[in-house]
C-alpha cells in the first residue's frame, strides 16, 4: 500500500517530521482521552482499521504495540484488541445469569416496573461498545425491580434491534430480556463482562431506589456477547446495599 498517497484520508499527514505509527497512536489516544472508545471498546480488526486509516498493517500493529506497551490496549487471542479500563477489575461474579434468575432461583419475590422502553439513537460509548452499526438503533429499557422491603435494583439496557427486530413491543414487566432474545430470537449468549464498581446515589438513582442523595449503591456495567463474540447488549445496573447484597460462589480452578 502507497502510504504516501493513502494516508492523508484518515487525517493522517505523511509530511509532517513525525513518523505514521506515532500519529496513529496519538489520534487513538485522543479518541480514548475524549471517550470516544470507551473501557473494554473491542477495536475493529488490524486489517479493517489499517484500510480505514490507509496505512500497511505493519505501520498499524507498531502503533498498537506502542499503546499496548502504556497500558491502553490489551489483546485477547481469538477476541481481539481492546481499550483497558482505568481501574482494577478483578475476575469475579463469575456466572452469567441475570438479577431475575438469580432470585427465581433463591425464591426471592419481586415486581418489576417498566419506566422506559423505546427505540432511540444510541448515545456514542454504548453505541461504541455495541459496535452498532451506522444509523442503526438500541433499545432503551429501564426498568426498576422492587422487593417486599421496597426497590432493590435500577436497571438501564441497550440492545442491538439488528438482532431482535419489534423487541420493543415485548412486556418486559412480566418477560425478561435474556430470555426473550434466547427463546423469541434464537440467540445464543455466550459471554459477558462486568464490572462492579461503589458509587454514590444522585438523581434519579437516588430518587427511583428510595435512598438519601450521595448513599452508598453498588453499580454494575456490564457488554454481552453472543456465542460469535459479537456484541448484543450493554447495561447499567445500581443495586441498594442496603438491600442486596451480590455474592459469588467461586472455584480455584
Amino acid at each position: 500500500m502507497d502510504e504516501s498517497t493513502q494516508a492523508g484520508t484518515a487525517g493522517i499527514q505523511r509530511g509532517l517530521p513525525v513518523a505514521i505509527h506515532a500519529q496513529i497512536s496519538g489520534s487513538i489516544r485522543g479518541r480514548i482521552a475524549s471517550g470516544e472508545w470507551p473501557a473494554h471498546y473491542r477495536l475493529k480488526s488490524e486489517p479493517e482499521l489499517a484500510a480505514e486509516l490507509g496505512v500497511s498493517r505493519g505501520t498499524l500493529r507498531r502503533a498498537l504495540t506502542t499503546l499496548i506497551e502504556e497500558g491502553l490496549l490489551r489483546q485477547i487471542r481469538g477476541k481481539g484488541t481492546f481499550v483497558t479500563s482505568t481501574t482494577i477489575e478483578p475476575a469475579i461474579a463469575q456466572k452469567l445469569s441475570t438479577l431475575s434468575e438469580d432470585f427465581a432461583n433463591q425464591g426471592v419475590v419481586t415486581s418489576t416496573t417498566v419506566l422506559e422502553c423505546r427505540l432511540i439513537d444510541p448515545p456514542k460509548p454504548v453505541s461504541a461498545l455495541l459496535e452498532v452499526p451506522p444509523g442503526g438503533k438500541v433499545l432503551e429499557l429501564v426498568r426498576l425491580r422492587s422487593t417486599e422491603q421496597g426497590p432493590v435494583v435500577l436497571l438501564y439496557n441497550y440492545v442491538r434491534t439488528d438482532f431482535a427486530p419489534g423487541i420493543e413491543g415485548v412486556d418486559f414487566a412480566e418477560a425478561s430480556l435474556f430470555g426473550t432474545l434466547e427463546g423469541a430470537y434464537g440467540l445464543k449468549i455466550a459471554t459477558a463482562r462486568r464490572t462492579f464498581s461503589a458509587e454514590a446515589a444522585d438523581g434519579d438513582v437516588a430518587g427511583l431506589l428510595h435512598l438519601d442523595p450521595g448513599s452508598p449503591v453498588q453499580y454494575l456495567e456490564q457488554v454481552t456477547y453472543l456465542a460469535d463474540d459479537r456484541p448484543v447488549e450493554y447495561s447499567d445496573v445500581w443495586i441498594h446495599s442496603g438491600r442486596l447484597r451480590v455474592t459469588s460462589l467461586l472455584s480455584r480452578r
